[in-house]
Formats: C-alpha cells, sequence, structure tokens
C-alpha cells in the first residue's frame, strides 16, 4: 500500500463478521451490522507531547483491534475498503 498516515492516525482494515448467528440463523447482508474488530494496516509517526519529543503510537501494523461503531472516516484505497481513524478511536488490542 502507498498510503501512509499522518500523526497519530491509523489505517484499519474490517474483520469480516459471521454470516451465522450463533443459534445458527442465517443473517444476511442487508441485516449484517458492521464490525467493530480490524487489522491495523498502517500506522502515523505518532504525536509530539508538551515538549516537542514525538511519541509512538501503541498499536503496530498487523495488530487486531477493537473499535467504536461510529469510528473512523470509511475510505476506498488501492481497491480496499478501509477506515482511518485516530488512535483513541481504538478501545484495545485483541
Amino acid at each position: 500500500m502507498k498510503f501512509r498516515p499522518l500523526h497519530d492516525r491509523v489505517v484499519v482494515r474490517r474483520l469480516e463478521s459471521d454470516e451465522k448467528s450463533a443459534g445458527g440463523i442465517i443473517i444476511p447482508d442487508s441485516a449484517k451490522e458492521k464490525p467493530m474488530e480490524g487489522e491495523v494496516i498502517a500506522v502515523g509517526s505518532g504525536t509530539r507531547n508538551d515538549k516537542g519529543d514525538l511519541v509512538a503510537l501503541d498499536v503496530k501494523a498487523g495488530d487486531t483491534v477493537l473499535f467504536g461503531k461510529w469510528s473512523g472516516t470509511e475510505v476506498k484505497i488501492d481497491g480496499q475498503d478501509l477506515l482511518i481513524m485516530k488512535e483513541s478511536d481504538i478501545m484495545g488490542i485483541v
């Protein structure tokens, strides 16, 4: 990928959700909720603290993360549907 996010931004690819519920019911595409779990594709260089020092991000490419339902901005890069969000939108690493 030729895209590199800036500062504290992170590029995430949503992981596919299951097509069946826990009870075995098949869920149609129109009724599926967007997954809130994804894989980090690229990260920015970090943010600057009060002293001007660069503080690296806690996540790295390849991490599987959980994020809020409405987090990030959806973009299409190299034919892939991706999300660009701030590191603060990420709730945790799985």
